[in-house]
């Protein structure tokens, strides 16, 4: 039963995760920054993966997408393929874990089910690392020209997306973890003891069998009381 429950709550980390990460790619902010009036904020600017965009105090905004995939810049490119990445290993990750865990009926055997889960685990970790290292790329990307007193163009702060793509990935490391830990605890397993009760020599078995009929004495199955009739 604990075994079972340990696959669920890993499953229900790992999936929560995975859904989290593939919610970042559509998500605007990545990296916003805002000019600020006396009054009110004048203009909003953000930008993700795709595209960039600027709102004005009305709520109307104006965007651009990225002309090239060639032409950009070689870190919104390495970003792409890391959460891309994510996104298809969490899904695989998703099928073998149903396979795998107990609580389903395929897969075959429970060893075979038992690596499954782990391969599954295995899965979800890698989705995690790549999601981690995407969004983190890209944080570190905003980081370094904000605090860099030689960037003159527009500075931009960490927008909700990489917050998101953060704990998603987290929730798939963990997830991945605890898939693997369940085959540990699926290895171990009940132990049978075997008792030893020593060698039995041929001596004492003779000793232990019943005796048998040829060894009784003639005479000794008779009846000790006879009929008068006997004796005539």
């Amino acid at each position: 039963m604990a075994h079972m429950t340990c696959e669920i709550l890993a499953f229900v980390l790992s999936v929560s995760g995975w859904v989290l990460v593939c919610s970042t790619l559509p998500t605007d902010y990545w990296k916003v920054s805002s000019i600020d009036g006396t009054v009110i904020t004048t203009a909003t600017f953000w930008s993700n993966l795709w595209k960039t965009c600027v709102t004005d105090s009305t709520g109307v905004s104006n965007c651009k997408d990225f002309p090239s995939m060639l032409a950009l810049e070689g870190f919104i490119q390495a970003c792409r393929g890391l959460m891309i990445a994510a996104v298809s290993l969490g899904f695989f990750g998703s099928v073998f874990a149903l396979v795998g865990m107990k609580c389903t009926k395929i897969g075959g055997s429970d060893s075979t089910k038992a690596k499954i889960t782990c391969f599954a685990g295995i899965v979800f970790i890698l989705c995690g690392l790549c999601a981690m290292s995407g969004v983190s790329l890209y944080a570190h990307r905003i980081t370094s020209e904000f605090f860099d007193p030689t960037f003159l163009e527009q500075k931009y702060e960490l927008g909700a997306a990489l917050f998101i793509g953060w704990g998603g990935s987290s929730l798939c490391f963990i997830g991945g973890i605890g898939f693997c830990f369940s085959m540990m605890e699926e290895g171990r397993g009940p132990r049978t003891i075997h008792s030893y009760n020593g060698v039995t020599s041929v001596m004492s078995s003779r000793r232990k069998e019943p005796p048998s009929n040829t060894d009784r004495k003639p005479g000794s199955g008779l009846p000790r009381h006879f009929d008068k009739n006997a004796y005539v």
